[in-house]
Formats: C-alpha cells, structure tokens, sequence
C-alpha cells in the first residue's frame, strides 16, 4: 500500500459556493444534463503517463519530481499502480489509460519486457476487482526508445517494424484483457526529419499495413472496442504523417480503413497544426471519424506541445458543443493528456489538476448543453442553408450538369444578391450562455 496521498479525502461535489480546494464545484456526476448523467457524458480518464510516469523534465532541464515508485523494478512498477488506483479513488474518475511502457519495466529482451508487462496487466485486473476504475483505453509506446529514433511502424530497418507489431500485439491484447473500450495509435516517430534520407511512397505503405494488420487482429482476438489514430503534425518529428483529421482521412480512405478507425483528438494537437480544437472535432464528425478526446491546452506563447490541464471554460465549451453535435462519445471519453508544471512537486498538486481540470470541462460541458437544447444556434445555422431544401435545388445538386444550371439561370434571369452571415450576432448568443 502507499501513502503518498496521505490526508487528502476523496473529492466530492459542494457546489459553487465550496469554500474547500479539495471539492468539486461544477462538476456533479450524477447531475442530470440533456437527460443523461454527466459522468457518462464526459467520461473522464486519467493518463498514466504525465501523472505516474513523467518525471518533470523539458527540452533544457531534467527530473524535478521525486517520486517513491521511480525505479525500473516490478515492486516499484507495483507500488506505482497503487498510487494511481489510490488516485482513482480520491477523484472518484471512471476511466484511465496507459502505454505498455508507462507501466513496466524494460526488460534486457522483448521477451523479459512481455513478462514484465503481462504481470502488471494481472495486477491492474486484481485492482480493478475492488475499484471503480475503467480503462478507456490503452496504446503502445512506439516512440520513446532509441530503437523507434526513425519511425516505428514507417522505420527503414524490417527489425523495428517487427518488434513494433509484437509490441502492439501485446497492448491490444492487454485491452482487451482488461475491457479497455478503445485502442490508440500515435505514431510521434511516424515522419521524416529530412527528405534526403526518406522515401515517402515506401513509408506510406508500411503505415497502411502496420495499420491493416492491427484491424486484422481486433477482429481476430474479438476487440469490441475502437481503433483510434491520434494526429499530430509535429515534435518529434519534423513532419509527422498523421498530421491532422483531414490528413488521417485521406490515409484511411488510401488503405480501404475509413469504416474501420476513428480518431482521438487533442486540442494540444489541433493548435499545433494551425487549427482550432473545435475544427478539428467538426471535420471528424462530418467524416464520420470522431472517437474520443485527449483534453489539454497549450501555452499561446509557446511554439511547442506544452500538455497543461485546460482553465478555460470559453475554449472548452466550443469544444464540447462539437462534441454533443456529433452525438457525444460512444466508446471514448475526455483523457486528460496534461501534466503538472515542473515546479508543481506535491501530491496535492496532482490532485487539484485535475480536479480544477474536471471542473472546467463539466462548467464548458454544461453550458454548450444549454446552448444546444436551447436551438437558437442551430436553427440560424439551418436558415442559413435553407435554400438548398428547396426541391429544384436539390435537383440541381443531385442531377444538374452546367449546360442545364446554365439555361435556369438564364430563363430566370437570376439576380442573387449577399446575406449576411451575422456572425456577431451569433456570437453575442453563444456568449450569452457561456
């Protein structure tokens, strides 16, 4: 057992008058909203790897954390699974996730790494028996050893795509093990730092069946859950392949797998290649891709992938209404992908981060939920296109060539004249319930 949490109660809701750090504010699981409990609409996880694995390091400095389970033993691997059960708890969270690498040791061979991680899968399934804590999903790190240095699934060296596969096997045979609801693929060395050593054609095939085997397997193995790509353009790698929603589409739709993978999204990742979080959330919906979320900020100062816990309820809410218009999540949820800042050292420090975190993502949630059954903003958008419900409009469309929309305009003498898009106004209503 651990201690590292000495002292700190397990949170509750005391609503927004709470006087407590140690309470949640907004964030109320069984509150009713548009119908359903709002644990089971934001289904929170806790990633394994900033909160338990990180050890407080950036680009110029290194550990700053201090950590009791650090060390490359089974016993330390086990203590640090108690500590994050224990932090399930005192969150009361639903779901977490994990890398093979976040929770075992490297062994001196794959074989010794297997062993390693096959105990610790036992003793997350032992833990699991006596908590409430579910995992949302889990993944493989394909990205950390020096061996992935060119890529995993795209390296020039068949050895590393070998050991990569074998990796991956494992994992997804440990979420399943586990009842893990998704698997994520997030391919950090998947890219080319320059074009004089890389050949993209060569690349692209390996990716696309590295990918084809892995949807080969969930139905062999039978994995109810989702195949998810997470998209980032870059850091690592200069150019990474899976650079955004519209990137990943393409590349499914290339290796005959847009039915069969979806995507986990983070707003970390969507600035990062130059879009909004909500943008990226939209064209998943509309490509029938949208799969779950890994939910963070980054700093607007910095030109790099910072992982901090999200405090802005504005940002968020756009978020989330994307969220509700797609449906809301089937099998994915809101992970937070965020970590301590290196000077936050405490236990307490952990804790409040993602109770704050929580907190923010329940007031976004709820506030983009008002605004969605209020209709408001959906009716303008549906005016707004209007015109094309008209029935000869929709023939145009579905059958019209250029010689026959030609002669209507023509016979019509059609004059069309602008509308205004009124996006103040609507802004001023979106406003008004955030």
């Amino acid at each position: 057992m651990t201690d590292f949490f000495k002292d700190i109660p397990q949170l509750r809701y005391e609503g927004p008058d709470s006087s407590s750090d140690f309470a949640f504010r907004h964030y109320n699981p069984d509150e009713l909203v548009m119908g359903k409990r709002l644990e089971d609409h934001l289904r929170f996880g806790v990633a394994y790897w900033h909160s338990f694995a990180w050890p407080g390091g950036d680009p110029f400095g290194g550990q700053t954390f201090d950590r009791p389970w650090f060390g490359d033993t089974m016993a330390r691997a086990k203590l640090k699974a108690d500590v994050a059960f224990k932090m399930f708890d005192i969150l009361n969270a639903p779901f977490f996730c994990f890398h093979d690498a976040d929770v075992r040791p490297e062994g001196e061979s794959f074989a010794e790494s297997l062993r390693n991680f096959e105990e610790i899968v036992d003793y997350f399934a032992a833990k699991m028996e006596t908590h409430r804590t579910r995992l949302l999903w889990g993944t493989a790190n394909l990205f950390s050893h020096r061996r992935f240095m060119a890529g995993a699934a795209t390296n020039p060296d068949p050895d590393v795509f070998a050991w990569s596969a074998a990796t991956v096997k494992a994992c997804m045979d440990a979420t399943k093990k586990l009842g893990g609801q998704n698997y994520v693929l997030w391919g950090g060395r998947e890219g080319y730092e320059t074009l004089l050593n890389t050949d993209l054609s060569r690349e692209a095939e390996q990716a696309g069946r590295f990918l084809q085997m892995v949807v080969d397997y969930k139905h062999k193995i039978g994995f109810d859950g989702a195949i998810l790509i997470e998209p980032k353009p870059q850091e690592p790698s200069k150019h990474q392949y899976d650079y955004d929603v519209a990137t990943v589409y393409g590349f499914l739709k290339r290796f005959g797998l847009e039915t069969e993978v979806k995507v986990n999204i983070e707003q970390g990742h969507a600035i990062l290649a130059g879009h909004s979080f909500e943008h990226e959330l939209a064209l998943a919906s509309s490509l029938g891709l949208f799969g779950s979320i890994d939910m963070n900020r980054n700093d607007y100062q910095s030109g790099w992938d910072t992982d901090q816990f999200p405090d802005s309820v504005p940002e968020m809410a756009r978020a989330y209404y994307e969220v509700i218009r797609a449906g809301g999540f089937t099998t994915g949820g809101t992970n937070f992908d965020a970590k301590l800042r290196r000077q936050s050292l405490d236990p307490e420090d952990l804790i409040l981060a993602h109770a704050g975190a929580m907190d923010v993502c329940a007031r976004a949630f709820k506030a983009a939920a008002a605004l969605f059954e209020d209709g408001s903003l959906e009716r303008a958008r549906a005016e707004r296109y209007a015109g094309w419900d008209d029935p000869a409009n929709i023939a145009m469309l579905s059958s019209g060539t250029l010689d026959s929309i030609s002669a209507r305009v023509l016979a019509t003498d059609l004059d069309p004249q602008p509308r205004s898009g009124r996006q103040e106004r609507l802004e001023n209503l979106w406003n008004r319930f955030v």
